[in-house]
């Protein structure tokens, strides 16, 4: 007797699964079960058609209903909501959208992937017209046709995720008055506050407005727009507005069916993708996950991961034993020409989960000086001390950030030490990379530090050692670098004057040393360290020191001028 397997949701997990299905079972009966008008679609693309990217609204569906019984001899039904499980009966009560027709479908293995929707908190003025959410095709129709329609020149994004930011990058290249709002005074918090900084930076230079601090406290439809209510300032008044402040997992149905639930109603399954009822299976946005960096209970909503799920999933289904390890939270994202990627925990989140952490911070180029067009990234690597764990790392720069992103997802995955990254053997030419790749340049940076050539110290330290007479603060910058701006209070000796110069450092006191990038420091430190003084080496440089610092002061006086209006 053949088994019948029913699918609800399609998308990444549930269309994954259900091709996976039948490439291992020629035999089985499989019914996808989709609320939406699409089975199968680029959920990653949908800001790039409202910004005129992809201009064929086809290109957003991956597969069609046809498509996929051609192919597979899969039926597709999409616009019809399961709106129940009876877990006893092993059937899901089913309603065809279209018609109104109501009916029951029995299963053998059931599969949930109804993904999440656009969390929506209890604010007066939700569902007016010109508040709008993106999540499914559908949403980006609507938005698109209400942006070709009315011809908006302003727009209030309320979010500062992956959404939030993609969005407003794809409406400011078609000519709209951009401004998000976010309740943390940083956007994407997956990067720390230094790193987000450099996001900050480059939307304020595409023209995008930055209201952060500020909670979202409802919404009113005016005659030739909408106003945003903001906590402790003025309402923002825009021709529309997006909410775009993060998902919840949609698990109504499993709540309703008795399954085990866990963070924020999400779905509690094993690592074979089984919930808590038998031959019940779920994957996707909708599921609880460990997080494969801490082992903590975990909602990370990435596309990859809910497509590696359906696959497992499938295989489970189909008689295998087949495991989810966990979720990493790799994610790139494109801000304007500019390119940020994490992969792993963050420092700030490797501090809240107790672990006893470590970064380094460094600023190389994208490939080798000498070629033309080489472009600085900055790089910041999270490692645990003592045992030299990859905990993360986020990068921002321009070209080849990507690659360096998957190269230290995959070193994290593999288990290896922050030290290892040194041994890794990377492609190298001069138009891709350096002879010492910058994630090798992590690695000896680490490995300097595990054997005692280098100490270092970090932004957090300033407060305590800027006044500090018992210790020497020491900028290695040239003149010129020096006089164009510099921290109070230190002394400036370049490099290559420094061993002539020894005499103006007082012997004794440790010496805290800066230069641009950290490079010209860290060899003034091994000077140092060479003529007995107790040299520590500024993670990060002078240039990242001015950009946090400027970013920082920035935010407080719009935070300040938002209050007081």
């Amino acid at each position: 007797m053949n088994r019948k397997i029913v699918i609800v949701g399609g998308v990444a997990g549930g269309a994954t699964a259900a091709a996976r299905i039948r490439r291992l079972d020629e035999e089985a009966e499989i019914i996808v079960f989709e609320r939406s008008g699409y089975v199968s679609y680029a959920n990653c693309g949908l800001p790039y058609y409202i910004g005129d990217v992809i201009t064929d609204q086809e290109e957003l569906t991956l597969a069609t209903p046809e498509s996929f019984f051609s192919r597979f001899r899969i039926d597709m039904k999409v616009n019809h909501e399961v709106t129940a499980i009876n877990t006893e009966r092993k059937t899901v009560s089913v309603k065809n959208l279209n018609t109104g027709e109501e009916f029951e479908e029995s299963y053998d293995k059931l599969l949930l992937s109804p993904g999440a929707k656009p969390t929506q908190p209890k604010l007066p003025g939700l569902g007016i017209d010109k508040l709008f959410t993106l999540r499914t095709v559908e949403d980006t129709l609507k938005i698109k046709e209400y942006i070709n329609k009315h011809k908006p020149k302003s727009v209030v994004l309320a979010g500062g995720g992956f959404i939030g930011l993609e969005l407003a990058e794809n409406l400011r290249d078609i000519g709209m008055d951009v401004t998000i709002v976010q309740r943390p005074k940083q956007l994407m918090n997956p990067f720390d506050a230094d790193m987000a900084a450099i996001i900050h930076s480059q939307m304020r230079k595409h023209g995008v407005k930055l209201a952060l601090g500020y909670n979202v406290e409802g919404f009113e439809e005016e005659e030739k727009g909408v106003k945003v209510l903001l906590s402790g300032r003025e309402p923002l008044h825009a021709d529309m507005a997006v909410l775009a402040i993060g998902v919840t997992p949609d698990t109504v149905l499993a709540k309703e069916a008795g399954l085990e639930l866990g963070i924020k109603g999400s779905i509690v399954v094993n690592q074979r993708m089984e919930t808590s009822v038998a031959d019940i299976y779920a994957v996707g946005d909708a599921v609880q996950v460990k997080n494969y960096v801490t082992g903590e209970d975990a909602l990370i909503s990435l596309a990859g991961p809910a497509n590696k799920q359906g696959r497992i999933a499938a295989d489970n289904i189909c008689g295998g034993d087949s495991r989810y390890m966990g979720s990493q939270g790799s994610s790139v994202i494109k801000v304007f020409d500019m390119t940020a990627a994490v992969t792993g925990i963050n420092e700030t989140h490797a501090i809240k989960s107790g672990l006893n952490t470590d970064t380094v911070i460094l600023s190389p180029m994208n490939h080798a000086g000498y070629y033309p067009g080489g472009r600085v990234m900055t790089m910041k690597v999270v490692f645990e001390k003592d045992s030299y764990r990859l905990l993360g790392a986020q990068i921002i720069g321009f070209e080849g950030v990507d690659k360096r992103i998957d190269v230290i997802a995959a070193a994290i995955h593999a288990g290896m030490k922050a030290t290892e990254l040194k041994d890794l053997d990377l492609a190298y030419a001069p138009p891709y990379s350096s002879a010492k790749d910058p994630v090798n340049m992590v690695g000896f940076m680490i490995d300097n530090i595990a054997n005692g050539i280098m100490k270092q110290w970090h932004l957090a330290d300033m407060e305590k050692l800027t006044g500090n007479d018992s210790v020497t603060l020491l900028d290695t910058r040239t003149k010129k670098e020096f006089d164009s701006g510099h921290i109070e209070g230190f002394i400036n000796i370049p490099l290559d004057e420094l061993r002539e110069r020894l005499e103006e450092i007082e012997k004794g006191k440790p010496v805290y040393v800066m230069c641009q990038s950290g490079l010209r420091s860290y060899i003034a430190t091994r000077i140092l360290e060479g003529r007995g003084y107790a040299a520590y080496n500024f993670s990060g440089g002078y240039r990242y020191y001015d950009m946090v610092i400027n970013d920082r002061e920035l935010i407080e006086r719009e935070y300040a001028c938002g209050m007081d209006k």
